[in-house]
């Protein structure tokens, strides 16, 4: 077999379907947050607003968080020396697994290196634990969790995407004395939609199921302490298992999971994605446990956050433009094709300086293919206005019928 010609022949596929994946060399520059330089391949450099970040509260740039990172590094150096389980558990650690349990009202919490990790090691282990378990996953679940379902060599079953009637069908057809588990999310990134929480723990209770819930795009962002969907609705504690990560609304990096000290600690004990991975950074632990702490007091940078999300929205909707609002944060902009949306994606960067990645498939699934914006507490009137009009101009340049893709 040509090796060589193989890997080429899957590339090019990616190509002539419109969703190769370019990576785009940006320099985010501390106290300029959404500006940032986009770094030209011919070796210049272009000023440019991110409107398709995951720092969604800016914090990665924040004094507190900073000062704090810097105050590590120079303490301890750079990386931890090791896993957890060999010199690499550290003060900073165990300080942000405290802050972290306390923000979702657990008696534990456990640090991954992402939240993928944590998904994927977390949810391939529990039948370890768990013999014989049934996981039910929501059909539009993050691929981490998906994979981490799909490893652990249990029964999955899969309901429709936020139906919990499906779902209850599923578990009633199931053997009663199965241990279960019910897999969901607070927020789905993509749709910007919200999981029914209140009706999965409902059904978990009636057939004796525990809960694991994902609340990467919602943990810092709401509830009154940053703890997540779960907490602005009351549920924090009907859930098992909550996920949540450092490197969205937190502004640094890695994961975690929080949920009873039994759990965490059974998991630590056999998850190998857990037991054999050099751990975070000190300087990165001692970042992220100063974020938590101080998202669990700052509101107001939460409510300026909602409303930057809300304008946006309302202005792009009376434009005519065919965005997905489900009372989130996140604003989808349907496409629907990959190669108008490469194409429109491109434009915004070169023309008007305003960069936001495509999302293709598999992220999404053929034929919803869309720009998705994450408005923030740092973009402000300016660069909302210069956003707005340049997808005004952008959409009838590409001769896109705004009412057909709205229908």
């Amino acid at each position: 077999m040509n090796y060589d010609a193989a890997l080429g022949t899957a590339i090019q596929r990616l190509h002539d379907e419109g969703r190769y994946r370019t990576f785009i060399d940006i320099e985010r520059t501390r106290g300029q947050f959404p500006h940032a330089m986009w770094n030209r391949p011919d070796g210049s450099a272009t000023p440019v607003t991110v409107w398709c970040g995951n720092d969604y509260l800016g914090m990665g740039q924040h004094p507190v968080v900073l000062a704090a990172m810097h105050e590590a590094l120079d303490a301890t150096g750079a990386g931890s020396g090791g896993t957890r389980n060999i010199s690499g558990t550290t003060v900073y650690h165990n300080r942000l697994e405290a802050e972290l349990a306390d923000l979702h009202g657990k008696e534990a919490a456990l640090l991954f290196n992402s939240a993928y990790v944590a998904n994927d090691a977390t949810l391939s282990t529990l039948p370890k634990l768990f013999p014989g378990l049934i996981i039910y996953s929501d059909a539009l679940n993050h691929a981490s969790m998906i994979e981490g379902v799909r490893r652990n060599g249990g029964l999955k079953r899969v309901f429709r995407h936020n139906d919990a009637a499906h779902l209850r069908e599923l578990m009633a057809a199931d053997d009663p004395e199965a241990p279960k588990l019910i897999a969901f999310e607070s927020i789905y990134s993509m749709d910007g939609d919200f999981g029914p929480i209140a009706a999965f723990c409902d059904l978990a209770e009636e057939f004796n199921a525990l809960t694991y819930l994902d609340e990467v795009h919602a943990v810092g962002m709401y509830g009154p302490r940053g703890g997540g969907v779960a907490e602005r609705d009351g549920l924090m504690g009907r859930i098992d298992i909550i996920n949540g990560t450092l490197a969205k609304a937190f502004g640094v990096v890695g994961g975690y999971i929080a949920a009873s000290a039994r759990m965490c600690d059974a998991v630590r004990s056999y998850a190998p994605g857990f037991i054999f991975s050099s751990s975070l950074p000190p300087a990165v632990a001692a970042g992220a446990a100063a974020s938590v702490a101080h998202l669990k007091t700052d509101q107001a940078l939460r409510d300026k956050h909602q409303t930057q999300a809300k304008i946006l929205k309302l202005r792009l909707k009376g434009l005519g433009l065919p965005i997905i609002d489900h009372g989130t944060h996140i604003v989808p902009l349907m496409v629907g094709d990959p190669k108008h949306t490469k194409l429109m994606s491109d434009m915004l960067l070169t023309q008007f300086g305003i960069y936001v990645q495509p999302i293709n498939f598999p992220t999404v699934p053929r034929g919803t293919e869309r720009l998705r914006f994450t408005p923030s507490p740092v973009h402000g009137p300016k660069e909302m206005d210069h956003l707005v009009a340049a997808l005004d101009d952008l959409w009838a340049q590409c001769a896109l019928n705004r009412a057909e893709m709205a229908g």
